[in-house]
């Protein structure tokens, strides 16, 4: 990172982009190209303020319900598994930020109608070719102990972001247009200090996932000389809460700071994380006990239970899904069995995703395609897989001289994923491949999940297609858990990277999800219909399509 005057040369126009792209997006919503949700996340990562891109889209007002009747105090009960903290760079499930989510805080936040809005930045400006991004930080931020939020904090946080030599940080993968390969970190120029609330960030090549990466769960904001800490170490944030308690397993208690001006508003006195274990019944008890009052994530058969309590249910359509997958690295035996093309494409051949969605969901999502890119994303391209074929599954394995082999497929200790890879294994087994189960705990999970040879994942929503891509099937990257590696892929994913225009991008990303199909990568059966319930009383209790909780706006009508 560099603090300098401007360049002597002169930077790509910032101004012409939103008179430029604005539109080129009125004239794709108008036509059906791109739906509401798409021109609102589209119009505001380049740069359109979300007030006027609501406007223009012809979309009301943010749906939160803070308002003036909203009461201050209480403390809420929310159930959520309690894990470990760690260096937020690492962090590779969305539960650990929610309970730091009151102490730290990120650059920008994608709103549920799909807007990206400011957090610690007041605003921000893109070129046309997504290579110049102008951030302008919020003024009068404070950090916890009564220190000056600064611009070399948020540029040391790119810095550390933008680190390949420290394994696991997948905020490497979301920044690799400002990583010089060479050294992998940060590359000289990428992040500039223009002045106390300004920087300009230049990648390398087009990125427009620049902002959206932003607003994903690990990309918190750290004071610089805390960067690579646990929250637990320090306990200093920009955010109105101080974690008080925090027993891994157990609860998380958040409490409301009363020694620091918040540059934002709040409502509650105290949060309190209940970990009820694996479980869902465990939390329809707690709920009929009076013990918790909202639920971080309501699944599949346990909705309809919840909501004969009396609690109101918040739902909402998402690319977050599960993904059946094999890693091509792995080694059994002394050989790589998932490295062979054929075995992968019998494993997709003996699958039906409609059942997985019945089974796993209870039917609450939509059936997927084995791409993993969703109809929310701007780029999607229609390409249904071919329908399940238990025949030339069995004649794909024998070719593949596997016939004998056993496959044992492993999940995490919960109930909608267990459930799915039970039901795939059983497709599977009555296809004739011969296919074992394994369940582990959450924790040990977490710690294996990218080196299991054959395994579900959780995987959550991102706004564009091109981040899942950039996360998940780039080559080398920390969170490519299948093994994939593919040139002409990673080509054509640097290419859709710098298209700001949908119909351009969406060329490339056809082709992108045909080399996925083709080459068996994986089964991904359904996108999930995200919920949760709060009791009444529990005010803007609103599923949010990345599995954040918005603790801020969250208030109890009858002070808890």
């Amino acid at each position: 990172m560099t603090r300098s005057p401007p360049l002597p040369h002169q930077p790509l126009p910032h101004r012409p982009l939103p008179h430029r792209a604005l539109p080129m997006l009125r004239r794709a919503l108008a036509s059906g190209e791109i739906d509401r949700r798409e021109f609102l996340l589209l119009a505001t990562t380049l740069g359109i303020a979300a007030p006027l891109a609501r406007r223009l889209a012809g979309a009301g007002a943010a749906t939160a319900q803070t308002t003036a009747a909203a009461m201050k105090g209480g403390t809420l009960r929310i159930q959520m598994r309690v894990p470990p903290q760690t260096d937020p760079r690492l962090w590779d499930f969305t539960e650990p930020a929610n309970t730091a989510g009151g102490t730290l805080e990120r650059l920008v936040t994608t709103e549920r109608d799909g807007t990206l809005a400011g957090t610690l930045l007041s605003g921000w400006t893109v070129n046309a070719y997504a290579t110049e991004y102008l951030l302008t930080l919020r003024d009068g931020v404070l950090w916890s102990d009564g220190t000056r939020l600064t611009t070399e904090d948020v540029a040391a946080n790119f810095e550390a972001w933008a680190d390949r030599t420290l394994p696991g940080n997948s905020m490497a993968s979301r920044l690799a247009s400002l990583i010089d390969p060479a050294t992998g970190k940060l590359r000289n120029g990428a992040v500039e200090i223009l002045d106390d609330r300004t920087l300009r960030v230049r990648p390398a090549t087009g990125d427009i996932t620049l902002l959206p990466s932003l607003s994903d769960y690990p990309a918190v904001i750290q004071r610089r000389d805390l960067i690579g800490r646990s929250p637990l170490d320090h306990g200093i944030g920009t955010g109105p809460y101080r974690i008080a308690d925090y027993q891994p397993g157990v609860t998380a208690r958040l409490e409301r700071r009363s020694d620091m001006a918040y540059w934002g508003t709040t409502h509650l006195d105290a949060i309190a994380f209940v970990d009820l274990g694996p479980d869902p019944a465990a939390a329809l008890e707690a709920a009929r006990a009076g013990q918790i009052d909202m639920t971080h994530d309501t699944t599949g058969r346990f909705m309809p239970l919840f909501d004969a309590l009396g609690w109101p249910r918040s739902e909402i359509a998402t690319a977050a899904t599960v993904v059946i997958r094999t890693n091509q690295r792995a080694e059994i035996d002394g050989s790589r069995p998932y490295a062979d093309r054929r075995v992968r494409l019998a494993f997709a051949r003996a699958v039906d995703n409609a059942v997985l969605l019945e089974i796993g969901q209870g039917g609450y999502g939509r059936i997927a395609e084995n791409h993993h890119v969703a109809p929310l994303h701007p780029e999607y391209v229609p390409m249904p897989p071919p329908p399940p074929a238990p025949d030339e599954a069995r004649r794909l394995i024998a070719e593949a001289g596997a016939a004998d082999m056993v496959h044992n497929l492993v999940s995490v200790d919960d109930e909608w994923q267990r459930a799915t890879a039970d039901a795939c294994a059983a497709q599977m087994t009555d296809a004739g491949l011969r296919v074992t189960r394994r369940i582990v705990p959450q924790e040990a999970f977490r710690e294996n999940w990218t080196r299991y040879a054959f395994s579900t994942t959780n995987w959550n929503h991102r706004d564009l297609g091109v981040q899942v891509y950039a996360l998940a099937y780039r080559s080398g990257e920390a969170w490519n858990e299948t093994g994939f590696s593919n040139t002409e892929f990673d080509g054509l994913l640097t290419q859709a990277l710098g298209l700001p225009a949908v119909a351009e991008r969406r060329k490339l990303m056809g082709r992108m999800e045909r080399i996925l199909l083709d080459e068996g990568v994986v089964i991904q059966p359904y996108w999930r219909t995200l919920a949760s319930h709060a009791r009444p009383g529990v005010g803007n209790a609103i599923r949010h399509p990345k599995d954040l909780i918005p603790l801020t706006r969250l208030w109890i009508a009858d002070g808890g």
